[in-house]
């Protein structure tokens, strides 16, 4: 049984001082002494922890003064030894913001049995299980769409785990949102069940969304350059293998990708639709109408071209805007807006790069200029991200750290 937030800290409030203690443990049930003055309790999965003055938070954040109720959480992770699900690993541990009191790791039947190092010590991996993962109280997936589909909703029903699917199983459903924090992050009170948008739309909406807000948007049309991580690790192999069949005078092959990638651009990121956009392309208008809350109206167009770099992709975005841009107007929004930072010195050959933005937080925006297509009312510019982190596994774990901030986990 699962209890909220509210519900615990009043039990382990009223259990203190029913027993006529002002320090007091109760772990499933029991009430002990401790010191420092801090009540905690632990029922399921999650810790709650009341800590004075000086006490560090269970995140491990910095001291807090007065008194105040934290709680730990069971994080599941299904598809952890992949691209992505190793990366959402890696947040976690890295930013400590969403408090783990145990991490648990799903996997196939090949690596169920094997053991993973990490921050919260060693973890055993264990073959997925739906009723398993529902005693966690949040669950990444880091797998395909087919699995997402046939195993989220089971795992989030009444009494379940939060589930956030980096797939595009539900990203178009209008009950299940699709949210990037720093836009939308409000929406995460309406389910437990939240999609994470495709991996182009969250690096180009992070710049995209400032000057939105700031100007308002009457058209976008972007043109994606697109890495080889895309399409998870088997897609960075045989880039890198590839290149180095091209570089011995072989011929690289071509099992992921449509046409060998190395030394090559190719203009088609899945499938061709029927009105000649590809899959990938759609992708970008309909999320970024659904994220953005903007009217079907708003004509939103993507050329996706897969380029042979390894994690990071890059954008140019061309928007016409409803009103005048002011360019120090555009740069200072840029500045303020988080998750962004603004790398843009062209007289200092300064501007966002697949090479600089590669393993980084936040997107890089620069070339900012106004449009000669649309005058004082357009702006271009262009974008690089890495794909893994914003595109996927960091969006992923903020989307969680909003849920702890706002009390939806």
């Amino acid at each position: 049984m699962k209890f909220s937030g509210t519900t615990l800290a009043l039990v382990a409030t009223a259990s203190a001082a029913s027993f006529g203690l002002t320090e007091g443990l109760l772990t499933g049930g029991r009430l002990s002494q401790v010191n420092n003055g801090r009540v905690g309790v632990n029922v399921h999965a999650g810790r709650f922890s009341k800590q004075g003055h000086g006490y560090s938070a269970a995140n491990g954040g910095e001291p807090k003064s007065g008194s105040q109720l934290h709680m730990a959480y069971t994080v599941g992770i299904v598809g952890a030894t992949g691209a992505v699900g190793k990366e959402i690993r890696s947040c976690l541990e890295d930013r400590d913001k969403v408090p783990v009191d145990k991490l648990r790791i799903f996997g196939s039947s090949r690596s169920a049995g094997s053991e993973v190092e990490t921050k919260y010590g060693k973890v055993e991996v264990e073959l997925f299980d739906v009723a398993a993962a529902r005693e966690c109280d949040v669950v990444f997936l880091a797998v395909s769409g087919d699995f997402a589909l046939e195993h989220a909703q089971a795992i989030a029903a009444e009494g379940g785990a939060v589930v956030i699917d980096n797939s595009s199983a539900f990203r178009y459903k209008p009950e299940i949102p699709l949210v990037v924090p720093e836009i939308n992050g409000e929406e995460t009170k309406k389910s437990k069940l939240i999609a994470n948008p495709n991996c182009t739309t969250a690096i180009g909406l992070m710049a995209l969304w400032p000057l939105v807000k700031k100007f308002g948007l009457k058209r976008c049309i972007m043109s994606t350059y697109q890495a080889a991580s895309g399409a998870g690790q088997p897609g960075m192999d045989e880039l890198l293998e590839g290149t180095a069949a091209y570089l011995d005078g072989k011929s690289p092959n071509n099992d992921v990708f449509a046409h060998p990638l190395p030394f090559n651009v190719i203009p088609q990121i899945d499938k061709f639709q029927d009105n000649l956009y590809t899959k990938e392309e759609m992708k970008v208008t309909w999320e970024t109408r659904k994220i953005c809350g903007l009217s079907d109206d708003v004509p939103i167009s993507c050329s996706a071209v897969r380029i042979p770099t390894i994690r990071a992709h890059s954008e140019v975005i061309v928007i016409e805007t409803e009103k005048p841009v002011d360019l120090d107007e555009a740069r200072e929004s840029l500045e303020d807006a988080p998750g962004v930072k603004l790398v843009d010195n062209p007289s200092e050959l300064q501007y966002p790069m697949p090479l600089t933005a590669t393993g980084k937080y936040d997107v890089e925006v620069g070339r900012l200029r106004k449009s000669i297509a649309f005058g004082d009312h357009g702006l271009e510019f262009f974008v690089s991200g890495d794909q893994l982190l914003r595109g996927a596994a960091l969006n992923a774990v903020l989307v969680a750290e909003e849920m702890v901030a706002n009390g939806a986990l």
